[in-house]
């Protein structure tokens, strides 16, 4: 069952039929002191619904596990795509054992979101093209899963220093990686919102798999496009210092706001600020990510 988290006032005084995109699903033991956790998710300047959803649920003490996505625009069923592709990963996660490895229980929950989307899709006919996005993250005994698909991002924050730890599916993201267009141009590019991948519209999606270490300290922002093509990464580093979640996702979406960002905002923030279990120190672990990044 799932306890949903009221929207901001902002977005309901912008349209009074916007319902709340932000849920967490009730935790199994008392939420422990090592996560400051928040999501928020905000309509924006100019839209007149939000295709985005967020949601994050605690699975066992030091055991996180966070998801956001955002539908598909122009189509029918964005909003729907969104909100499935959140609540089946965080249920699917949790129904599964807990012998089963953290990175395949975060694997097979994002698969199933998919399978449901489409399948919704092969039924409703005026929802055959909906699809969605899908960045989602399970912390347990010191490690960060990830999975992904589309173009909302990770990022994380590590002595003060941003990574951007995802990879944007898009048509203009993959000329950059081919080289054939810089970074620089890809943001304003025709293409930078075209996806090549996404959940609902083929029954295995490809979904990128990801793991590694993290430290007592740490920052994790998962957010939408909204707010990535408004804000650069010095902007997030600097909003993320010295306040709690809340404040940082509120200082996220306000900032956004007020440059005028023409697309939903969604941001949800992971601050590790208690101990974590002892972990295999990864020594290699920063040139696995970049390694990661350039393919």
């Amino acid at each position: 069952m799932f306890t949903t988290v009221q929207a901001s006032e902002q977005t309901t005084r912008r349209s009074a039929e916007v319902l709340p995109r932000e849920l967490r699903l009730p935790p199994i033991l008392a939420e422990p002191g090592v996560y400051d956790v928040a999501v928020l998710s905000d309509i924006g300047n100019e839209r007149g619904n939000n295709e985005d959803f967020v949601g994050y649920s605690y699975e066992a003490p030091a055991s996180l596990v966070m998801a956001v996505a955002d539908g598909v625009g122009g189509v029918e069923g964005g909003e729907l795509a969104s909100q499935i592709a959140v609540e089946s990963t965080l249920s699917t996660f949790r129904e599964q054992s807990p012998s089963v490895p953290t990175e395949k229980r975060l694997y097979r929950a994002a698969q199933q979101g998919n399978i449901e989307i489409y399948d919704k899709a092969i039924v409703v006919t005026e929802l055959r093209s909906m699809a969605t996005t899908l960045t989602a993250i399970a912390l347990e005994g010191g490690l960060l899963h990830a999975a992904h698909v589309g173009d909302s991002r990770l990022y994380l924050i590590h002595e003060q220093r941003l990574t951007q730890i995802t990879k944007d599916h898009t048509v203009a993201a993959d000329r950059v990686r081919k080289r054939l267009l810089s970074a620089e141009k890809a943001r304003n590019h025709p293409d930078h919102g075209v996806l090549t991948r996404s959940l609902g519209r083929e029954l295995i999606a490809a979904v990128d798999r990801i793991t590694l270490p993290v430290y007592a300290g740490d920052t994790l922002i998962l957010c939408t496009d909204g707010l990535h093509n408004t804000l650069g990464e010095e902007d997030l580093v600097e909003l993320c210092k010295g306040s709690g979640a809340q404040a940082i996702c509120r200082q996220l979406i306000d900032e956004a706001n007020a440059r005028g960002t023409g697309d939903n905002l969604t941001a949800a923030v992971c601050r590790i600020v208690g101990p974590l279990p002892a972990q295999e120190e990864a020594t290699n672990w920063v040139d696995r990510l970049r390694a990661w990044l350039r393919n």
